[in-house]
């Protein structure tokens, strides 16, 4: 990881996408709208169709693909601007994240993602060291997957408990209020929390609240729960898939530079329909936007074309390429069995 692009390099890079940083209200509207339009509709259909039938289950992909991609938009939100696509950062809280269980608020530690300070050391909650580390990590990485849904919901059934003391919300703010991977991030925390903030987690607790009332009120039948669980675990096991291909992640937790975030992150070519499903809302260019974060993702794959056709031949752009997601999880599993064989050939070699 002490490989880092040329200067010159990304004055290049950074003139060929200059044109592309403003983003397209319509577009985000119109894709917004669309994708909780087939999720919600979808979903329902789900929760209706008779158990295990070809109807339950092709409406069950639609609707965890369709939801996937709806709650992707909070990776967009993140990155504006305070006063940029304000009125769509709130319906997309009131429509979509309240819904979801996933206020906007909760990601704002992606920030220290990008921050050069804070890439790939303990301050980044996005990140673990498993190019560095052992299967079991890889496994263990995954199996989240299946206990977020329940911490979560958790979460915000206790939500009201939470500001009956300030230092009770002031703990709960810093350890259990973002999305994250690795369970000991702490989220920066001063002063009191914004308004917003609290309003959209009292909106979530009721709704959290509202699914089980439903159920003791024999509105929804029990079946409901384990529908509701099976599509948070698609959901989240489709975007664990794409993080475990988005880094290298080889970090061993010291500081990196921003051209070295590049290095450690993956561009995904793909197959058009599949890529788009498993990586939406071009976060197949996952390289390209922790070099220019700024870059609305409708224009990502404009900025790809340029680059790969512009920058000269095997620049560390062009490095970051892959076929697929499987490839750059491929490479990262070869990555960590050649770590777990290294102290094997050592003993070995200290015994013959």
């Amino acid at each position: 990881m002490n490989k880092s692009p040329r200067p010159n390099y990304l004055r290049q890079a950074n003139r060929i996408v200059a044109d592309l940083q403003q983003p397209n209200p319509w577009i985000y509207w119109i894709d917004f709208l669309a994708s909780m339009t087939l999720g919600y509709g979808a979903a329902m259909m789900f929760f209706n169709a008779p158990w295990w039938s070809i109807e339950q289950t092709v409406c069950f992909l639609i609707a965890g693909f369709a939801l996937y991609r709806l709650g992707s938009f909070i990776h967009e939100i993140v990155h504006f601007r305070s006063h940029e696509m304000r009125a769509f950062r709130i319906a997309w809280d009131l429509l979509a994240g309240i819904a979801m269980l996933t206020p906007s608020f909760f990601y704002e530690n992606h920030r220290d993602h990008h921050n050069a300070r804070h890439y790939g050391t303990e301050h980044d909650g996005e990140y673990l060291p498993l190019g560095n580390g052992a299967l079991r990590d890889v496994v263990l990485f995954l199996m989240q997957v299946f206990v977020q849904p329940i911490l979560v919901v958790l979460r915000f059934l206790l939500a009201p408990l939470t500001f009956l003391h300030p230092r009770l919300r002031q703990w709960t703010l810093r350890h259990a209020s973002s999305f994250v991977i690795d369970f000991r991030y702490q989220r920066p925390v001063s002063g009191h929390s914004p308004l917003y903030h609290n309003l959209l987690d009292l909106a979530c607790s009721m709704r959290a609240w509202g699914i089980f009332v439903a159920l003791l009120l024999g509105v929804t039948d029990w079946t409901r729960l384990p529908q509701l669980y099976m599509l948070a675990t698609f959901v989240l096991g489709v975007n664990y898939f794409r993080t475990l291909s988005a880094h290298r992640y080889l970090s061993g937790g010291q500081r990196l530079t921003h051209e070295q975030q590049l290095l450690d992150s993956t561009t995904v070519t793909g197959v058009p329909l599949w890529t788009e499903l498993v990586c939406p809302l071009g976060m197949r260019y996952h390289a390209l936007h922790h070099l220019f974060p700024r870059l609305p993702y409708h224009n990502l794959g404009i900025a790809h074309r340029r680059l790969m056709a512009q920058l000269p031949a095997g620049s560390p752009y062009h490095e970051t390429v892959y076929p697929t997601c499987f490839a750059a999880i491929a490479e990262l599993l070869r990555h960590v069995r050649g770590q777990e064989d290294m102290p094997q050939r050592g003993e070995s070699g200290a015994t013959a």
